[in-house]
This record gives C-alpha cells, sequence and structure tokens, in this order.
C-alpha cells in the first residue's frame, strides 16, 4: 500500500496560477498555528515561500477571503517552497473575487 494522502482533486497543475504576496496563519495539527505566505494561487491549490518542517501528504487549514476554511495536502517540499492542494477546487467566482480583493489599489464603489 503506498503512502501520502488520498486526494479528492485530480493533480491539475496546469490551472491559471496568480502571483500573490499573502500572509496567512496555517493550522496544523502537530505544529498548531503556522505562519505562511502564499507566493502564488490557483482554484486548486497554492505555493508558499517558506521552509516548512512538514512530509508529503501532511494537512494544513488556511482562511481565504471570499472562500472560508479550507484544508490543503501537501504535494511537494524542496526546502524552500512548498506547494500544497486544496482537498476541493474553488469555486471560479468565489476565487476571481478572492484575486480581485488582493489587488492593490482595488476598493469596492457604489453607484455616484
Amino acid at each position: 500500500m503506498s503512502g501520502g494522502a488520498q486526494l479528492s482533486v485530480t493533480d491539475l497543475r496546469g490551472s491559471s496560477r496568480h502571483t500573490v504576496n499573502l500572509p496567512v496563519i496555517g493550522e496544523h495539527r502537530r505544529l498548531g498555528d503556522v505562519m505562511l505566505t502564499i507566493v502564488n494561487i490557483s482554484t486548486t491549490g497554492f505555493m508558499v515561500g517558506d521552509k516548512l518542517d512538514l512530509g508529503r501528504g501532511e494537512r494544513i487549514t488556511i482562511r481565504l477571503i471570499h472562500v472560508g476554511r479550507i484544508e490543503a495536502f501537501l504535494v511537494w517540499n524542496d526546502g524552500e517552497r512548498a506547494g500544497f492542494q486544496f482537498e476541493r477546487i474553488v469555486r471560479n467566482d468565489d476565487f476571481m473575487k478572492m484575486i480581485k480583493g488582493l489587488q492593490p489599489g482595488t476598493r469596492m464603489r457604489g453607484p455616484r
């Protein structure tokens, strides 16, 4: 029997990635709260630019605007960066709202 996570989302690394600089607090069962900096994100996962003491298949939960709490599984870790796959695909409309909310200098405007 092979080890690692049994991921419900097919590996879709071809998904469009958006470059971000997003600090988040991840929740890990062994390490507790872990500070992460997401450097790119897609509807299927994200990459962090941090050194992590995590192995392939370990889970972390983060909170994203317009998405809420979502669990992700570590897919790879090269010691300097790490890639995570969400346990479910983020709905495209929620994802686009999140990306728009992360853009510098954008704000919601009401009718004039």
